[in-house]
């Protein structure tokens, strides 16, 4: 059995990958002043570099938990989810408010992806 551990830390991995599969840890933005969206854009570019590393890319995207902190944003992150991902290849997806681990963050993402 082989399993592939990417940024591992002492509480989780950023990625693991395993029987062609990739799982992604939950990402946050870095930058925490900014709003819904551009939070967002920022998770998902560190989903492609993740995804990247892992030999693959949005495209092969599974499945998507989305948190966010106020589901009244949730438009504004679907402005940036939509520019984003490939819509021939949409992935199955929840969106759900939740309660994040610092307040300042608004979105948080965790995806799913077979590897290319």
């Amino acid at each position: 059995m082989s399993i592939k551990r990417h940024e591992p830390g002492k509480l989780l991995s950023a990625a693991v990958e395993h029987n062609g599969l990739v799982y992604l840890a939950g990402q946050v933005p870095d930058d925490l002043s900014q709003d819904v969206k551009g939070q967002t854009e920022q998770v998902l570019k560190k989903i492609d570099a993740l995804l990247a590393a892992a030999g693959s890319s949005k495209s092969n995207i599974l499945s998507a938990n989305i948190w966010l902190a106020d589901i009244r944003e949730r438009d504004a992150m679907n402005t940036a989810w939509q520019a984003w991902m490939d819509p021939k290849n949409p992935p199955a997806r929840a969106t759900v408010e939740a309660k994040l681990a610092d307040p300042r963050i608004l979105v948080e993402i965790m995806a799913v992806a077979a590897k290319a």
